[in-house]
């Protein structure tokens, strides 16, 4: 049975200094793109998470080894562009890993033998049309279970055609897919994407790959061409922001505290929360920022906040906290106001319904809300202190939920029984040991 958590006080003040696990997104792309280098990639604070370690066992299927070191050091031995060793009855289970199941389809367009992709029960429920139909173009042939979830069958060809292809979701997820496709296909294909996180494209420009983007005020430009080498990566992977954002949520909320986070990634297309705190009055300071392999990188400083503000958030910043509008939605309930967050339905194609969730933990702790489909009023208590039991389950072993749930027992308090411990091993797992040092 999996382990349930029981948080009984509030966390007391702190003065702390961080560092948190190594950023899931970069992690996978790293995981796959070293297996289509040709040599020895080497990543240092790979995150060793369940998605991750997924992917690497996604490309042991296909013929590429690799080397998992104690320290979270990792050696992927490459073959080259061509290297994946395509034979009959191949099964990649993605498990819960969306990233992982959706991206590696853009590699696996040359297949000349069926592969099925499998999942967990959460992301089996997941929609991976809007993968399968742009792919298609290419030529590709797909099988999904009521034409649209996992599990699925694609079917490759070696005529592969160059495609042009509207994302107008803000899915990374679909845009990198298809520039993985793209990678394999003579001819150039033009992808216009709405604005979404750029990784795939960072690391295709540090690897010099025929990319070419063109930013739009709205949309990027983004043209591909095929791929014939790939030098090997080494890579130091930057802090995940996603993962910091919980512990900068749970310092804004605390009495008297600051934080320190060392070397989190700040790219631009990752930063929404930050932006969208800020305006809502909490304070956060980067230090000591670099570049590294076209990626921004900074420690991130954040005191406690006495006066947190409602805030009508703007739909522009919604890409760049996807992942984050649960933790958001908590500040939002200690705020001053009425806090209003719309265009979130993407919200809701993530490990569980999130904006459901999102509401659900919000009425327990006693916040009115508003909410619709792809919306949500948040009625915020500056006052807001929880003194009855919170029961928190049933919910399809999202880790975002289960994170939320513990920062809003640490800093708001009540007597919380968070079922699901085990779920942060898909993208977190040393989140409760940090939290254990936080509060020492």
């Amino acid at each position: 049975m999996p382990k349930s958590l029981i948080i009984k006080n509030k966390i007391n003040k702190f003065k702390k200094i961080i560092s948190v696990d190594g950023d899931k997104s970069i992690s996978i792309r790293w995981v796959l793109l070293s297996s289509l280098a040709k040599g020895i990639s080497k990543a240092k604070n790979l995150l060793v998470s369940e998605d991750v370690l997924a992917a690497i066992r996604a490309v042991k299927v296909l013929g590429i080894k690799s080397h998992l070191k104690k320290n979270n050091e990792c050696i992927i031995y490459g073959k080259g562009i061509d290297g994946f060793k395509y034979k009959k009855g191949i099964k990649i289970n993605a498990e819960n890993s969306g990233t992982l199941g959706r991206l590696i389809l853009g590699l696996l367009v040359n297949t000349p033998h069926p592969i099925k992709l499998v999942g967990d029960k959460s992301l089996s429920k997941r929609d991976f049309k809007r993968i399968a139909d742009p792919l298609s173009k290419f030529g590709v042939k797909f099988k999904l279970k009521k034409n649209k979830n996992l599990p699925l069958t694609i079917m490759g060809t070696k005529n592969l055609k160059h495609i042009k292809y509207v994302e107008n979701k803000g899915s990374a997820q679909c845009k990198s897919s298809v520039i993985f496709a793209g990678m394999r296909t003579n001819g150039i294909s033009r992808i216009i994407a709405k604005k979404s996180r750029n990784h795939t494209e960072l690391l295709s420009k540090y690897l010099n790959l025929p990319i070419k983007i063109k930013r739009a005020k709205k949309y990027d430009h983004i043209t591909i061409s095929k791929v014939n080498f790939i030098r090997p990566i080494k890579y130091n992977i930057p802090s995940d922001i996603s993962s910091s954002a919980f512990f900068i949520v749970l310092t804004a909320l605390s009495q008297n505290s600051e934080l320190l986070i060392k070397n989190v990634n700040i790219n631009p297309s990752r930063t929404g929360i930050i932006t969208i705190l800020r305006k809502m009055g909490v304070s956060i300071i980067f230090k000591n920022t670099k570049l590294y392999k076209g990626e921004k990188i900074a420690d991130i400083q954040i005191k406690s906040s006495n006066k947190l503000k409602s805030i009508n958030c703007p739909t522009k910043l919604n890409s760049g906290a996807i992942d984050e509008f649960l933790i958001i939605f908590l500040v939002a309930a200690k705020a001053k106001g009425v806090s209003t967050f719309k265009n979130l339905g993407e919200l809701n194609q993530k490990e569980s319904p999130r904006l459901k969730w999102g509401t659900y933990i919000l009425d327990q702790i006693g916040i009115k809300t508003i909410a619709t489909n792809d919306s949500i009023k948040i009625y915020g208590n500056p006052n807001l202190e929880i003194k009855k039991k919170i029961v928190i389950k049933n919910f399809l072993k999202d880790h975002r939920v289960f994170m939320t749930s513990v920062i809003a027992a640490l800093s708001l308090g009540g007597h919380w029984k968070i079922h699901d411990k085990d779920s942060i091993q898909t993208s977190f797992p040393n989140f409760l040991k940090i939290v254990n040092q936080i509060k020492v």
